[in-house]
Formats: structure tokens, C-alpha cells, sequence
């Protein structure tokens, strides 16, 4: 979430910033910001030189559909500055120094330990999963609807359309869209990617799963 967001805010006393883009994980697994040098915040570090902060994270489909939000995610600790230069004059370095994490997905919120986010390692498609799920989704709906044979029958019955809204090291989520509320499916890859060049040999070896299943089709 946090390598591929378009949504990241963060939240000091008196202060809310978008800072989308402006963000890098860390090889230690720390969060660092840029912050502008002429920004109230950055005025209000270099006085304090730390304050405690909550950043809020928000998950999206790429793709055009109902209910975009996939997940959210919280972090709250202290903002401190940091003294390697970032090759920018006009930016200031600071460090989220990490005391909670919580991850909501699908209605439930559950705490992820400190050192358990700091050793966690990025999905290896998380740069490249927009763009994917946007080609997949526009150019090829052929391949979707091949995709769709392996969802149980009982839960295409009602569907109007089907997207692909989600594609990580695990698998690829369709959403299927009803006339009132969506139900979400993982299509589970036999085995984790380990680098997106692997990608291409997991689509084709779902595809080929499905090729003895029976035809389904979204109504």
C-alpha cells in the first residue's frame, strides 16, 4: 500500500498534509517524507525537531468501479527530522518513528507489530499493479471472461459485469458487480511471485485451468 498509494495524509496538532508522492519506504522499513521547506510543518520541526503525527493511507482499485476503496492503513508515531541530505534544497527529511500500525480490510481492522512492518518486503508487482489491472481490464476482456470460469457458479448468479480489481503476488481478485453490493473472488496463483517477470506463467497456467471448466458467463 504505502510503495504504490496515490492517497497519504498526515495528520500533526494544527496541521494536515497531502503528501502523496512524496513518500519512499525505506530499505530498514522506515517511512520517510520530503517535506517543503516554506511549510508550516517544516517550520514547526525546525523548532521541535520531532512531533507525534498519525498518517492515514488509502488503497484504491485503479480501475473504474463501485466502492474503489480496498483498504486503509494507519500509522502513528513521532515525526522526526533527519540529518542525511535528501538532494533537495528545497525539501526537508523526515522519519516516522513507528509505535502503532493498523490495517482495515473488508470491515476488519487488525494491529500489525512495528517490527513485523519494518521486515516486511514490498509486493513484487505493487509498481506495476495499476497499470496491469488498467490494460488487463480495457484491452483484453476476453481473457476476464476465460478468467471467469474459474469462479464457482453460484456466485456469478445476478452479476452484471466482472472487473479485475486486484493483482498481487498470491493472485488476481475479480470484483463481481451485482445490482446492489459486490462480492470480491481471489483466483490464488500456484505458488507466490517472487519478481513480475513470473506473471505472465501464472495468468497462462489459470487460463489453463479453466479451459476444462464449463462456460459461465455474468447475467
Amino acid at each position: 500500500m504505502l510503495v504504490a498509494t496515490d492517497s497519504l495524509t498526515l495528520h500533526v496538532p494544527g496541521v494536515e498534509a497531502y503528501v502523496a508522492g512524496r513518500h519512499v519506504v525505506t530499505p530498514d522499513g522506515r517511512l520517510r517524507i520530503d517535506l517543503p521547506t516554506g511549510s508550516h510543518l517544516t517550520h514547526h520541526l525546525a523548532q521541535h525537531r520531532e512531533t507525534v503525527a498519525m498518517i492515514e493511507v488509502t488503497d484504491l482499485a485503479p480501475v473504474p468501479v463501485r466502492n474503489r476503496v480496498r483498504a486503509r492503513g494507519r500509522l502513528t508515531g513521532w515525526l522526526v527530522t533527519e540529518a542525511a541530505a535528501t538532494g533537495n534544497d528545497q525539501d526537508l527529511a523526515v522519519v516516522l518513528d513507528l509505535a502503532t500500525a493498523e490495517l482495515t480490510v473488508d470491515g476488519r481492522t487488525r494491529g500489525v507489530d512495528p517490527e513485523v512492518f519494518a521486515a516486511a518486503q514490498p509486493d513484487p508487482l505493487a509498481d506495476a499493479e495499476a497499470d496491469l489491472l488498467c490494460h488487463l481490464d480495457h484491452h483484453h476482456p476476453r481473457t476476464v471472461e476465460r478468467l471467469c470460469r474459474l469462479v464457482p457458479g453460484r456466485h456469478l448468479q445476478g452479476v452484471r459485469q466482472v472487473r479485475p480489481v486486484r493483482l498481487d503476488r498470491h493472485g488476481v481478485v475479480l470484483r463481481l458487480e451485482l445490482a446492489s453490493g459486490d462480492r470480491d473472488v481471489r483466483l490464488s496463483f500456484r505458488t507466490p511471485l517472487r519478481h513480475p517477470d513470473q506473471l505472465g506463467a501464472q495468468i497462462e497456467a489459470l487460463l489453463r485451468q479453466s479451459h476444462g471448466c464449463r462456460t459461465r458467463r455474468a447475467r
